[in-house]
Parts: structure tokens; sequence; C-alpha cells
């Protein structure tokens, strides 16, 4: 396969602390690959450096020629006050450009300049961009063409941008977490999409189905050097842990070696004498390589949670609308101990809501929350800290505490406390607004977690945290002795968390489903299948006239194409039928026949060519 990307001796810092260094990597057409590693190891830097948005320090990336490049960043902006359509439109690309030049030529009003774009949309094939853009549109959700960008939540805008970027039609497509705030819908759509791209892919995410399914290599980030793995994420995880136990073994062999030579090395020079200047050299080199550390500093949760009684909660009778939008509608259910519930639905059908209300933080319209006196809520927001950010991360934490109590009745300081959470002494002397989004979230989960909740609410925990700290975080809450409600598009983490599951179908209706998302997603492909067939089978037969349905006001870039076709072509018509009148007021000739039989075609033609021309200038 051909090269499209060639990294050479690639290093990039802030400061004294080295991201990654002297990197040599090449990637092949074709290759679907993944990038891994902990928070704050440069992964979003190392795309922004291929994207060409930010500088490594030094080394060398060379692109194939002619290679298009799409990139998806972690929180795509675009321009204030722009609607959903003109933010699409202002995309990258040859022929969102060409789109572009064509409706400039148009608002200048030039004839040079129309021609010109006209004749650079018809050597890229753009006319159907604008008709195929509104469709990718409406697939991701965003139907509403004249909504302000500035009104989107973090989920549509990412939808916007990916549609930007799919419309690229690029060679190469960088994507930074494209499915965080994406519903699960989405998700899916956009990986079954990569999977049949014939682009080549590279991205970071911490989803690891979206990984096992599109990814067929993995690049892990650690210590400052990049591993491949060819394969996709399962086999990444035997190889991974098998190069470890390698580097392990080697790694004691080198420090047992090292004591030796220590002890050579520690003679008087006397006794060294004459010996060889390359033991001497060799001597400083094992010092080096026994330096590495192996062993990996992970967040600890071991948090003690305060009892729960048997009473948790019951939900009786509870409705919630916002005008015509129904949240729930006469919803009743008793939550048991030790539950561990998934809530699932599509972006805005009102999950947030739901925890909120049966926190009390929002109240609903009828019905009642019956909750036990020992039930101590931890709730992790997808909104974040409320915090002063201009706070300490230590201060944050002490102003909650000054004393945690952990697993096995320890108790420990802040400092301590915030330790196991990868916040070192000098992180804990950060302003939280100088945090990155990995570091927020740990912030947060380490003060929902150190209130000692017996009843945990986390509202899309997997936002920004790493994969192996989600592992962590999974494995905490398998043990967890209290209840869990969690709101998550992360399909692994959702199995590895939830036995049971509320499906909010929209409407009000939530559906109460025993068994995990896999089990689910197998039911509720059988229900549509079984769904399908019987709509088909109960269909009648399709009228002969199919209805008209309602056209957008504005004319497309096909549509405006088509009015100018028809506008030149009704004038050729109508002088042809004119020529053919005046040819018969003449009395005619022996071609009569032939004549009279194209004015009955033409006049056919040019009713059918004003008809058309009739409907689109409605839109002008």
């Amino acid at each position: 396969m051909a090269n499209v990307l060639s990294i050479e001796n690639l290093t990039k810092s802030f400061g004294d602390r080295i991201l990654f260094e002297d990197i040599t990597l090449g990637v092949d057409e074709g290759e679907k690959i993944g990038i891994v590693a902990r928070n704050g190891t440069g992964k979003s830097t190392f795309l922004s450096i291929l994207a060409g948005r930010e500088d490594a320090d030094s080394g060398r990336i060379t692109f194939a020629g002619g290679l298009r490049v799409a990139y998806l960043e972690q929180l795509p902006e675009f321009r204030p006050g722009a609607t959903v359509l003109e933010a699409a439109l202002e995309g990258e690309g040859p022929k969102a450009e060409a789109v572009r030049e064509y409706i400039n030529a148009i608002e200048s009003g030039s004839a040079e300049e129309q021609a010109r774009a006209s004749q650079r949309m018809d050597a890229l094939h753009a006319w159907d961009y604008e008709d195929r853009l509104r469709q990718l549109l409406s697939r991701l959700g965003l139907s509403d063409f004249h909504a302000s960008v500035d009104k989107l939540s973090g989920g549509q805008r990412k939808r916007l941008a990916l549609a930007r970027v799919v419309m690229q039609e690029a060679d190469l497509i960088i994507l930074d977490e494209p499915t965080n705030h994406l519903d699960i819908p989405v998700i899916e759509w956009l990986e079954g999409y990569l999977r049949r791209a014939r682009a080549t892919l590279l991205m970071v995410t911490h989803d690891r189905y979206f990984l096992d399914r599109v990814c067929n290599k993995i690049i892990e980030i650690d210590n400052h050097t990049f591993y491949s793995y060819d394969g996709n994420y399962d086999y990444f995880l035997r190889r991974r842990a098998e190069r470890i136990e390698a580097m392990a073994a080697e790694l004691a062999r080198v420090r047992n070696t090292l004591r030796r030579e220590q002890e050579w090395m520690s003679r008087q020079p006397q006794a060294r004498a004459g010996k060889a200047k390359f033991r001497i050299d060799s001597f400083y080199d094992l010092k080096e390589r026994s330096r590495v550390r192996l062993d990996e500093k992970n967040v600890s949760l071991d948090a003690k949670s305060s009892y729960i009684g048997s009473k948790i909660f019951e939900a009786r009778g509870i409705s919630k609308r916002f005008g015509p939008k129904v949240i729930l509608d006469d919803f009743s259910y008793t939550f048991g101990r030790g539950e561990h519930l998934g809530l699932i639905g599509a972006n805005g059908v009102g999950k947030s809501t739901f925890i909120k209300m049966l926190q009390g933080l929002v109240p609903q319209d009828s019905g009642e929350w019956n909750v036990g006196e020992t039930v101590r809520f931890g709730y992790y927001s997808q909104d974040g800290l409320d915090f002063d950010p201009e706070k300490k991360v230590i201060d944050a934490v002490t102003e909650i505490a000054e004393d945690i109590s952990l697993a096995e009745g320890e108790h420990i300081a802040p400092m301590q406390y915030l330790n196991r959470f990868l916040f070192s002494p000098a992180d804990q002397q950060k302003y939280i607004h100088t945090l990155s989004g990995g570091e927020r979230c740990r912030l947060h989960l380490a003060t929902v977690l150190m209130r000692r909740p017996n009843f945990l609410i986390l509202d899309e925990p997997t936002n920004d945290l790493d994969i192996m700290t989600l592992g962590i975080l999974e494995e905490y809450l398998a043990e967890f002795k209290g209840c869990v409600l969690v709101i998550s598009h992360d399909r692994f983490f959702l199995d590895s968390i939830a036995d049971h599951l509320f499906v909010m179908e929209g409407d009000g209706v939530v559906k109460d489903f025993p068994g995990t998302y896999s089990e689910y997603r197998v039911w509720a492909d059988e229900r549509a299948r079984r769904e399908g067939a019987d709509e088909a089978a109960s269909r009648p037969a399709p009228a002969k006239e199919k209805p008209r349905t309602e056209r957008p006001q504005k004319m497309s870039f096909k549509e405006r194409k088509e009015f100018e076709e028809l506008t030149a072509s009704i004038e050729a018509l109508t002088a042809e039928k004119q020529e053919l009148e005046d040819y018969f007021n003449a009395g005619g000739g022996e071609d009569i026949i032939e004549k009279s039989a194209r004015f009955e075609a033409l006049k056919d033609e040019l009713d059918m060519a004003e008809l058309r021309w009739l409907e689109l200038s409605e839109k002008q």
C-alpha cells in the first residue's frame, strides 16, 4: 500500500515537560489507526500538529502529494451568528470552496464571475453539494437549517462539525474524540460510515467498542514514545500486557547487571586502572536505562460509601413537560437496593432532566419522589465542576472536608487523597481554570466520591476520561455496594456497569428493560425488523399520483443551475417555435409533415420547461 503520511523525529514539549520525543511513524493508505494514552500525554497535541494547527519543536511531517486532509477538533468552533446551513457551507475542501465562490459571484452580480464560478462547479460536480449536505444534516438530527450555531448544544456542534468533515470527502481523516457528546444512534452511524470509508483514518477516542470495530491498528503513547500494534483494540490489550511483561524482565536484568558494575565502579581508581573505557561507558548507559519506570500511576478509587437502608426511592405518577415537549408521563418505579441502572435515549429526550428531578434540582409537574432517609446522592454532572475557577485545587477539596474516610476505616488528608487521583503536590497548587479537560474530570470525580455517597448518579462520566481511568472506574462501580444510575453514550461502559436499563423513547415513554445495552440492541433490532415486516404487509397499494412534498423556500445550488439552464432553454425553444410558425405562415414546403411533428413535440417541451421554470421561480 502507498504511504500517505511520514513522520520523522517528531518532538513536542511544553517547558520542561516532554510529550513525545523523536517519534518516527509511517501511515499507509487505508489504515484506520486509533491513538490511546493517558490524559496529558499529548494525543490531541499530536493530532493538532498533523492538522497544522500547532508547531512541533522539531521533526518533519510529509504528506503524499495532493492528499486531502479533514480534521475534527475536540471542541469545534464556528463563526458567531452563523446558521447551521451557513456554518456547514463554510467547511473546507474544494467543493465547499467552489460553492462559496459561486455564492459570492451571485451576490456580486458580475456575469464574468458567475460564469467562472459555474465552470468550477461543473468541473467538480458540485451542483448537488447543498442537497447532499442538507440530507446529511437531517440524518445527524440537524434539520433546522436556520438555527443559530450560538444556541447549539455540545452534541449538536459536534454533529455539525462531523457533517463538514464528511462532506470534504478527504483522503485522510483526523478525528479528536469524535464520539464525545454524541448519542448512541449517531455514534453507530459514524461507526458504520468510517468502517465503509476508503479514507485513511487517524483518531483519538476513549470509546472501546468504537476502537474495536473501526480500527485495524492501535498506537499507544507511553513514556514519550509511540508503540504500534497491528490489530484492533482487543488485540492491543493482549500485546500491551506482553510488552510490559517483557520490558519488566529486561529492566530487572539491567538492574542486576548494574549492581555488579556499580561494585566495580566503586573500587579505588587504582583497581580500575587499565580497564577498557567501553566498560565505564557501558556502566553509564546501564544507569540511564535503569531509570525507566514501568510502574503505572493509576487513579485510586477506594473512597468508602456510607450505609444505605433498604428503602431507596419510589417514583409515583411523575409527569414533566416543557411546553409541548413531554419528558415524563405518569412515570412510576420503585428503585431497589444495590441496583445499577443505565439511562439511555436520544439527545434532548430529557435524560439529564430525569436525574435532576430525582435529586430535587428540577421540580416535577405532578407526582412525587419518595426518597429513603439514608440515601446520600453523589452527582457527577456533565456540566462539570461548580467551583470558583480562581481557587486552587487543594483549596476546593479542603473546603469540603479536611479528613476523608476510605475503605477499611482508613482516614487521610486532602493532599494524600488528591495524590490518589494523580494530582501531584505541584498540581494541587494549580488554579482550577488552568486544568485540562481530563484533570477537571478527575477533580470532579474526586469531590463526588469524597462525600461518601451511597447512590451515585453519573451523567456522561466517560467524556474526557482516558481509557485507563475508565477501566478503573468500571472496576470501582462493579464493587460499589450502593446504587448507581448512569447516563452514558459509551456502550462498553454501559455493558460493564448496568444490568438494567431505562430507555427514554420520547413523548414521556420510558421502557424498563431488564438487561445490558448489548442485549437491548439485539431486542430492539428484532422489534424493528418485525414492525417493518408488519407495516409492509399492511401497507395499501401506492397511489397513482404521489402528493407533492413541501420544498425549501430557497433554491439549492443544483436547482439554481437548473433554473439558469431552463431560462436559456425556454429562450431557444421559443425562438424555434417562432421560426416554425413563420414557416407555416409562408405556406411550408416538402418537409411540412416532419416540421408539423416537430412543432407538436416542441409545444410539449416548452410547456414542461415553463411549468418547471415557474415552480423554481417561486423560490427566487
